[in-house]
């Protein structure tokens, strides 16, 4: 049975502001890293918000928190989510967004007396982020089971403090075994954090997979010399290696085209002064795609030029792998079900992968998953200049709770 309802649009917008006030910064925006005091204060007005409904609240063993509202049979639950946690100069959206309008969600089947047939389930995932812990995504990584528990819990921030450490002192390390529940499928609703949708004037992304994600670290080692007396063909200039490799990896995505992005986003240079030849650079080459086949072809690449320009210039270069996630299709079905449902309600639609990473990737492992995106001005995120205008984020809200209605009422 389809129920043509609408969520209570202020009430969602007055519960993402509400939120905002933790960890809120004094020149607007918000900085909430994981397990911190802030991101404990606003996991205790979400988990309030969620016993206020009547959920059953449970925490798991890496922070994750889940308010489940029961269903008329005890079936695999539907999920959506997000995260709470925030970069150190976030704004309102990114992540929150999801959360709340989850709660919305349910807020408004239980005013209207509707219980689905499976259970409806919101869940916020520790250090999605990844800012003061690594690898980011942890608390969905480590629910799908493709990270370990142990692991996690034993990375530390730079002062040292374990995020056992950290759960443990804002009262949020639970007992629970991460993924253990039963999920029928699972939907994300997220700002975009991207051009696309503001530029175009689209109202809904229906988002059809997640990009590959390849992070490198690379430390080349030259040798510091005089920048006056050492002649240009006697240097060993790490500088000089680092800069063909960013120029290398700009070309590299331009000339492989489609999906290819590149991106040299750290460079720290030893001894960083004027008049001496740097003898060590650290930096990051960040590569994405949506096909794995071509994101590995560019590892290949950027691994041969690596090896030739250390060669070249007379230094060594060695690598370290940060991050590797495989490209993620999301679910036909949740694609198909989110697109119709958007242009039922009228709204315009595009489908796009994203190119940032989301919780719904690694749940897309444990279930059938999709996400839903809604524009964000000039496509800014991770600022504390993020903006999605309330009208957008109340459409996305609507095309939520119809998508998860439809899952939750269907049969064993």
């Amino acid at each position: 049975m389809r129920h043509y309802l609408q969520i209570n649009g202020q009430r969602l917008i007055d519960s993402l502001f509400a939120l905002g006030e933790y960890g809120a910064l004094e020149s607007g925006g918000v900085c909430r890293l994981a397990a911190t005091a802030e991101d404990k204060a606003g996991r205790d007005f979400v988990v309030a918000r969620m016993k206020a409904l009547g959920l059953d609240v449970s925490i798991d063993a890496i922070g994750n928190v889940t308010g489940v509202y029961a269903g008329e049979e005890a079936l695999p639950m539907v999920m959506m989510g997000s995260h709470i946690d925030t970069v150190g100069t976030g704004g309102l959206y990114d992540g929150n967004y999801g959360v709340m309008a989850g709660l919305e969600v349910i807020a408004t089947l239980q005013e209207a007396g509707i219980r689905a047939r499976r259970p409806l389930a919101v869940t916020f995932f520790t250090n999605e982020e990844g800012v003061r812990f690594q690898p980011d995504m942890m608390g969905s990584v480590v629910f799908a089971g493709e990270y370990p528990l142990e692991a996690a819990l034993a990375a530390k921030d730079r002062e040292g403090i374990t995020l056992d450490e950290a759960l443990q002192a804002i009262g949020y390390k639970g007992e629970g075994r991460p993924g253990d529940m039963l999920v029928d499928s699972y939907v994300e609703l997220h700002i975009e954090q991207g051009p696309i949708l503001d530029k175009e004037g689209t109202d809904i992304g229906v988002v059809t997979g997640v990009q590959g994600i390849s992070w490198q670290e690379l430390t080349l080692t030259g040798v510091s010399n005089h920048a006056g007396t050492t002649p240009m063909s006697m240097r060993h200039d790490a500088g000089l290696a680092a800069a063909k490799i960013a120029v290398f990896a700009r070309e590299l995505a331009l000339d492989l085209g489609g999906d290819q992005v590149a991106t040299v986003g750290h460079i720290s240079v030893k001894p960083n002064l004027i008049n001496v030849i740097p003898n060590q650079v650290v930096m990051s080459v960040d590569l994405r795609n949506t096909d794995n086949a071509i994101l590995k072809l560019a590892e290949q690449r950027l691994a041969d030029f690596i090896a030739t320009t250390a060669q070249d210039e007379g230094v060594k270069i060695s690598s370290r792998s940060l991050v590797r996630f495989n490209p993620v299709i999301f679910a036909d079905d949740i694609v198909n079900v989110v697109e119709d449902e958007a242009r039922r309600q009228g709204l315009s639609t595009r489908r796009l992968p994203s190119g940032a990473g989301h919780d719904a990737q690694f749940m897309a492992s444990v279930c059938p998953a999709g996400m839903i995106f809604v524009p964000c001005l000039d496509g800014i995120s991770h600022n504390v200049n993020e903006h999605s205008d309330p009208e957008d984020l109340i459409a996305g809200a609507n095309v939520l709770l119809q998508v998860v209605l439809q899952r939750a009422q269907r049969p064993a």
